[in-house]
């Protein structure tokens, strides 16, 4: 069984036992999440679509630490013009391991 979630604006597809990279979540590390905008949940052949999210699934997730991922590099530069420009950014990032993916209905 596997569910298509949305947090932070991305989907991510997790089954039991996963372990995800979200955009940052403000909770401490070994708080547990319950998330209930699951898109899409697949059992074998059976497979429910939500419009837009599933009612009565939910997914659990431990919040297992914060990071920041890679230095992603921004140059700007204006052709024949004294104009440069180097900026740096690391994008935070939550890891989460899946718990178990639930739907009762």
């Amino acid at each position: 069984m596997y569910a298509i979630i949305e947090t932070g604006g991305k989907q991510y597809k997790v089954s039991s036992g996963d372990t995800v990279k979200v955009d940052l979540i403000s909770s401490e590390p070994g708080a547990l999440l319950d998330m209930e905008k699951v898109l899409v949940i697949v059992d074998g052949s059976m497979t429910v679509v939500g419009t837009p999210y599933v009612k009565g699934a939910e997914v659990k997730a431990e919040v297992l630490g914060t990071g920041k991922g890679r230095k992603v590099l921004v140059y700007k530069k204006r052709p024949r013009r004294v104009y440069e420009k180097l900026n740096g950014h690391r994008q935070p990032f939550t890891t989460l391991k899946i718990k178990e993916v639930t739907f009762g209905g």
